[in-house]
C-alpha cells in the first residue's frame, strides 16, 4: 500500500457489495401480489449465489403503506404483507448462515399518522405525546411556508381540526415528523434501534436522516434558501448534536454499518457526518449523480436535452477525492427512488441492453467506496415507461401529476420525463422466469410486471455463460480478488472526453487501468499509457484492441 493507504483502517462494511432488495417486489410466495419475507427466504440461495455481502432491505415495519413502508405505525413489527417476526428470525438465521450480513431500513424523520404516538398527540395539546411531533397553533397565524415532497399542493403543514393547530409534514400528509428536539422522543429512537441490534442485524440505512434537526422556532425561510428547501432542512442547528448522542448512545457499542442518506449533503460537508474522528455515522450518499439531467428537479422534470457525460464524470471524482485521507464513500447508479440503471445511465434498446449492462457493472465494481447494487440491475432490467398515469402506484408521481395539473402545467412533459425517471420504474417486480408475472407471484402483482420479461429473466441468465447475471459474478469476484480495487488509490485521466470514463486504480506496487465507453460508437482513450505492455485482465468483450467497441469496458493492468 502507498503512503496515502496506511492510514485507511480495514472495515467489513468498506468492502463490501451491498444488495438492495425492495421487498414488495422481489418473490410472492402466498399469492397476494405482494413480495414478502418467505419469498426473500425462498431465493436465499440465489442471493447467496451473486457473491454480495449485504443485503439491505427497503422498511419491513409494520405500516399502512401510504408510502410503501416509508410510514411505519409500529418500529417493532413486521409488516402484515410481508409475514411475521418468525419469518424475520429465519431470514436473518438464513443469511447468517450464508455468511450474508442484513441492514434494514430506519425511518425515523417521520412516523405514520397511524402510529400510536401521533393518534395520542392529536388528541389534546396537553397530551403526552404532543411533543413528539412539531406543531404550529392556529392562534399564531398561518405557519412559514414550507414544502411537501408528497403533499397535493406542495404544502408540509396540515391543519388538525381537534387540536386547532397544524402539523408538520415534510412528506406525505400521513408522514408527520417527529421531534427530535424532544429528547423523549430520541430515546425512543435509540430503544427500537437497540431491539433490532439484539436481534442480530448488522446495520441501518437512515432514511432522509439529514433532516432531524428542525429550525425552532419556524420562521420564515431565508431568501438564499428559497427553491431550495432541501439544502435547508438538511442543515438544521442540532443535527450533529444528535447523531454524535446516537452514535454514543448505542451506535459505538455494535459491530455494525450505518449509511445516511443524505439530501442536503455536499462534497463541502460529507466529512462532518463520516469522518471517523466525529463519530457520527459510517457513510452517506449523496444525490448529485442522480439529479443529473433535471431542468426542474422539484417537479421531476428531466431536460430535453439529457445528461451530461462531464458532469457525470465530474460528480464521481470529486465525491471519491473528498474521502483521500478521511472518511469513506458510497457508489450506485440505481436504488428504489429512481429508475432502473440500463435505462438511465446505459442503453436499453435490444442492441446494446446487455452490453451497456455489463459496462455499468464493471463501473461500479471497480469504484473506491462501498458498492450499493439495487436487486434486478444484475439481470439488465429496463424501465417499463408507463403511459398512463393509473399505472402509477408511487404517490410521488401521483401527486406530483395532481399538482401539475392543478397549476395548469404539461402533463405531457411530465409523463415523458416520468418514463425514464419515475421511481415505480425500479420497482416493478423481479423477473425470475418466463412464467406468467415472471414468476414473481400466482397472483395479480401490485405492480404490473415489465412486458419484456420473457427475454429479460434469470432463469434464461443462469444458463448463459454470457448472461449479464454472470458477468455480475465474475465482476465480483474480480474485485474481490484484486484488493486494489478497494483499497487503492485512484487516479482519473482524460477528463475532457465526453465518451470515456479512464481512472487507474492502485498505486506503484500494483496499478490497473479501467476504461469504459459510455457510448454506442467507436471510442478511444488519451491516458498516455502503452496499451502493448498492458495485460488485459476483464471487459465486457473478449479483448481490446486499443479501439472501445461501444459500450465497452476494459480492465488492464498496466507497467510504468
Amino acid at each position: 500500500m502507498n503512503n496515502n493507504q496506511k492510514s485507511i483502517e480495514r472495515k467489513w462494511w468498506k468492502e463490501a457489495v451491498v444488495y438492495q432488495i425492495y421487498p414488495r417486489s422481489f418473490k410472492d410466495s402466498n399469492g397476494d401480489g405482494i413480495g414478502d419475507l418467505r419469498g426473500i427466504i425462498e431465493k436465499l440461495d440465489y442471493i447467496e449465489s451473486l457473491g454480495v455481502d449485504v443485503v439491505w432491505l427497503n422498511p419491513i415495519f409494520s405500516s399502512p403503506n401510504d408510502d410503501n413502508g416509508y410510514d411505519v405505525s409500529d418500529y417493532r413489527a413486521i409488516m402484515d404483507e410481508f409475514g411475521t417476526m418468525a419469518d424475520f428470525d429465519e431470514l436473518l438465521a438464513g443469511m447468517h448462515q450464508r455468511g450474508i450480513k442484513l441492514v434494514l431500513d430506519l425511518v425515523v424523520n417521520h412516523s405514520s399518522d397511524e402510529h400510536f404516538w401521533f393518534r395520542e398527540a392529536k388528541k389534546s395539546r396537553d397530551n403526552p405525546y404532543r411533543d413528539y411531533y412539531h406543531w404550529w397553533n392556529e392562534e399564531d397565524g398561518k405557519p412559514p411556508k414550507r414544502w411537501s415532497f408528497f403533499d397535493v399542493n406542495g404544502d408540509a403543514w396540515k391543519f388538525d381540526e381537534t387540536t386547532k393547530s397544524y402539523y408538520l409534514h415534510i412528506f406525505s400528509e400521513k408522514q408527520p415528523d417527529l421531534n427530535w428536539e424532544n429528547p423523549k422522543l430520541r430515546q425512543e429512537v435509540y430503544d427500537i434501534v437497540k431491539f433490532w441490534f439484539d436481534k442480530g442485524i448488522d446495520g441501518f440505512r437512515m432514511d432522509v436522516i439529514t433532516f432531524i434537526s428542525k429550525d425552532l422556532p419556524f420562521r420564515e425561510l431565508p431568501e438564499k434558501y428559497q427553491g431550495n428547501f432541501v439544502q435547508y432542512y438538511a442543515e438544521g442547528p442540532h443535527l450533529h448534536e444528535y447523531l454524535q448522542e446516537f452514535n454514543r448512545e448505542v451506535l459505538s457499542k455494535y459491530d455494525i454499518m450505518t449509511v445516511a442518506e443524505g439530501p442536503g449533503t455536499t462534497t463541502e460537508n460529507v466529512l462532518d457526518f463520516v469522518d471517523e474522528d466525529r463519530r457520527e455515522l459510517n457513510m452517506s450518499y449523496h444525490f448529485d449523480i442522480s439529479n443529473l439531467g433535471h431542468k426542474d428537479l422539484a417537479k421531476k422534470l428531466m431536460s430535453p436535452d439529457g445528461w451530461n457525460f462531464l458532469e457525470f464524470k465530474e460528480i464521481f471524482k470529486k465525491w471519491d477525492e473528498v474521502f483521500a485521507e478521511k472518511g469513506w464513500g458510497t457508489v450506485y447508479l440505481g436504488n428504489h427512488d429512481f429508475p432502473r440503471m440500463v435505462s438511465r445511465w446505459g442503453n436499453d434498446s435490444p442492441e446494446f441492453r446487455e452490453i451497456s449492462a455489463k459496462m455499468l457493472t464493471t463501473f461500479l465494481l471497480t469504484m473506491r467506496g462501498t458498492i450499493y447494487y439495487y436487486f434486478g440491475d444484475e439481470l439488465g432490467m429496463t424501465n417499463i415507461r408507463f403511459d398512463n398515469i393509473a399505472d402509477y402506484r408511487d404517490i410521488m408521481t401521483i401527486n406530483l401529476h395532481k399538482l401539475i395539473s392543478s397549476e395548469g402545467g404539461d402533463l405531457d412533459e411530465f409523463m415523458e420525463s416520468q418514463k425514464l425517471i419515475a421511481r415505480d420504474n425500479g420497482r416493478t417486480p423481479f423477473q425470475w422466469s418466463d412464467s406468467e408475472n415472471a414468476g414473481f407471484t400466482s397472483g395479480t402483482p401490485w405492480l404490473k410486471v415489465n412486458p419484456n420479461y420473457p427475454e429479460i429473466n434469470a432463469e434464461a441468465q443462469e444458463k448463459d455463460e454470457n448472461s449479464v447475471l454472470n458477468y455480475f459474478r465474475k465482476m465480483i469476484r474480480f474485485r474481490k480478488e484484486n484488493e486494489v480495487l478497494i483499497y487503492g488509490k485512484t487516479e482519473y485521466f482524460d477528463p475532457e472526453s465526453e465518451s470515456v470514463f479512464a481512472y487507474t486504480r492502485g498505486s506503484e506496487g500494483r496499478k490497473l487501468l479501467i476504461l469504459l465507453n459510455f457510448t454506442d460508437q467507436i471510442a478511444t482513450a488519451n491516458v498516455g499509457f502503452d496499451y502493448q505492455s498492458a495485460k488485459y485482465l476483464f471487459g465486457n468483450y473478449e479483448s481490446f484492441d486499443g479501439n472501445l467497441k461501444p459500450f465497452q469496458s476494459v480492465i488492464l493492468e498496466i507497467y510504468e
